[in-house]
C-alpha cells in the first residue's frame, strides 16, 4: 500500500517510567535531582579545566568535551520529561520526536566516538610517551574532536532518514519517556524488517565497535603498566579503572539495547536510564572523585571565589 494512503500520526504519547500517578512525583524528584547533578558537576568541571592553566594536557581537553557533550546529552530528554510529569501532558509532536530521536542519536555517537579518542590519548600517553606530545597536539586534539561530532551527525541522519522513510498511521503509544529508534519503529504502519536490521548495523555495531576498541587499548595499557606497578604506576591504574567504569555505564546497555533488531526481544524502558540519565550523572564524579588534580584544581577555584 502506498504511504499516500495512510492517515497519518500527528502526535506520539510518551507514557514515561511508569503508567502509575502516584509514581509521578517520585519519578519528577528524581528527574530534577539527576537534571542538576548533571548540569552542576558538568559545568563545574568546564569551568575548573577552562580557567586553570594547570589543566591544559589533552586529556583535559577532552575531558571538558565529554562533560559539554553530557550537558547536551540529557537536555534532549530530562527537561521535557520534567514537563510532562508536571504537567501531565505527554503528547509530543511528530516532528518534535523526529527531532528528539535525531539529536538523542547525534549526541550520543559523538560521546561514544569521545570516548574511543580519550582511550586513544592515554594508550598513547603510557605506552607512547615520547611520541605523546607530537601525535596529541592541540591541532590533533581539535581534529579528533571536529571527527567524533562529525561522526556523530552521519550516524543520527542516517536513523532518521531511515526513520522518515517509513508510514505512521497509528496506535501512537509510546512506552518510553523520549523517541527512540526501537519504541517509535514499533509503531510503524509496514513491514519493518530491513528497516531494523539498518538501524541495528548502525547504532549496535557504532556501539559494539567502539566499545571493543576500548577494551582492547585498556588492555593494552594493562599489559604496559603491570610489571611498573611497583614503581609509581597505580595512578595510572587508577585512572583507566574510573574510565573503564564510565565505558561500562554507557555501552553495555547501548550495546544491549541497539544490538538487535526491535521485535526480537523486549525492552525495559529502565534500561535506558543508565545511558540517559545515570552515566551522564556519574561521569563527573568518576572523573573528579579519583582524579587528584581535579580535585586540586577546584580547591583552588572554590578559594578564589570565596576570596
Amino acid at each position: 500500500m502506498a504511504q499516500d494512503n495512510f492517515s497519518r500520526v500527528t502526535e506520539f504519547i510518551l507514557l514515561g517510567l511508569s503508567d502509575t500517578q502516584e509514581l509521578q512525583l517520585l519519578f519528577f524528584t528524581f528527574f530534577l535531582l539527576a537534571y542538576s547533578m548533571v548540569l552542576l558537576g558538568n559545568l563545574l568541571i568546564i569551568v575548573t579545566v577552562r580557567t586553570d592553566p594547570k589543566l591544559s594536557s589533552p586529556m583535559y581537553f577532552l575531558l571538558c568535551n565529554l562533560s559539554f557533550i553530557d550537558i547536551c546529552y540529557t537536555s534532549v530528554t530530562i527537561p521535557r520529561v520534567l514537563v510532562a510529569l508536571l504537567s501531565g501532558h505527554k503528547a509530543i509532536a511528530f516532528e518534535g520526536c523526529m527531532a528528539q530521536l535525531f539529536f538523542l542519536h547525534f549526541v550520543g555517537s559523538s560521546e561514544m566516538f569521545l570516548l574511543t579518542v580519550m582511550a586513544f590519548d592515554r594508550y598513547t600517553a603510557i605506552c607512547r610517551p615520547l611520541h605523546y606530545a607530537a601525535i596529541m597536539a592541540r591541532g590533533a586534539c581539535w581534529a579528533l574532536v571536529a571527527a567524533c561530532w562529525v561522526g556523530g551527525f552521519i550516524h543520527s541522519i542516517v536513523q532518521t532518514v531511515l526513520m522518515l522513510q517509513l508510514p505512521f498511521c497509528g496506535p501512537n503509544t509510546i512506552h518510553s519517556y523520549f523517541c527512540d529508534v526501537l519504541p517509535v519503529t514499533r509503531l510503524a504502519c509496514a513491514d519493518t524488517a530491513l528497516t531494523e536490521w539498518l538501524m541495528a548495523s548502525n547504532s549496535g555495531l557504532i556501539s559494539l565497535g567502539c566499545f571493543l576498541v576500548l577494551v582492547a587499548s585498556y588492555a593494552l595499557i594493562l599489559a604496559k603498566v603491570r610489571a611498573h606497578i611497583a614503581q609509581g604506576h597505580w595512578k595510572v591504574l587508577s585512572t583507566c579503572a574510573s574510565h573503564v567504569m564510565a565505558v561500562t555505564l554507557l555501552f553495555m546497555p547501548c550495546i544491549f539495547t541497539y544490538l538487535r533488531p526491535a521485535g526480537t526481544l523486549p525492552t525495559s524502558r529502565y534500561v535506558c536510564v543508565i545511558y540517559t540519565i545515570f552515566s551522564p550523572m556519574m561521569n563527573p564524579l568518576i572523573y573528579t572523585l579519583r582524579n587528584s588534580e581535579m580535585k586540586e584544581s577546584m580547591w583552588r577555584l572554590w578559594k578564589r571565589c570565596r576570596a
